[in-house]
């Protein structure tokens, strides 16, 4: 039986989880608000010097050098943008799942103590059922730390995906640079 004062002590963890949850969501937006006007200024910026070079071209041919010159440095700081959003998403998320692993531990430590404590006071002959009953349990316990591995597993594969698809688009840009230099 839980007293007063575990349950007044569990929903004080809770508040507070929720809390620093909050504050973290809150964290992650700030810093997309500030990525996003740190790349419009950037974006501006540029606008404004691609658009005095364009005026500045004198024939098709340095048009299409100043074409070139421009879609490499696009591809790279696309690139690089995208490599910020997915850390600040990933950043974020991993907190959640860091408070989600914690509060899945700790209840499953309360309800543990709760079956000992039920086995201990458990009449005479019912110990195989108590056996069972904390069996079926620790087989619980074992699939939700396999499917919290698989699901670590996964991110880190997305991660390494995510990675290599980017490096190919800022080489796809080289690429296709070099070709239209030549």
């Amino acid at each position: 039986m839980l007293t007063a004062e575990q349950v007044l002590a569990s929903q004080k963890a809770t508040v507070e989880t929720l809390f620093g949850l909050t504050t973290k969501a809150f964290e992650g937006v700030e810093k997309l608000v500030e990525l996003n006007l740190t790349a419009s200024k950037a974006a501006l910026g540029e606008a404004a010097g691609t658009t005095q070079a364009i005026l500045a071209v004198k024939d098709a041919q340095e048009l299409l050098a100043l074409q070139a010159s421009l879609f490499q440095p696009l591809a790279e700081k696309t690139a690089a943008y995208s490599r910020h959003l997915y850390d600040i998403a990933s950043g974020t998320g991993a907190e959640f799942g860091k408070a989600f692993e914690a509060q899945t531990a700790e209840a499953q430590k309360k309800f543990l103590a709760v079956v000992d404590n039920a086995a201990k006071n458990a009449p005479a002959g019912s110990e195989t059922a108590v056996a069972v009953f904390k069996s079926a349990v620790a087989a619980g316990n074992n699939a939700l730390e396999s499917v919290q591995k698989a699901v670590k597993q996964a991110s880190d594969v997305a991660e390494a995906n995510f990675n290599a698809v980017a490096s190919q688009a800022v080489n796809a840009a080289k690429t296709t640079t070099t070709s239209k230099k030549r």
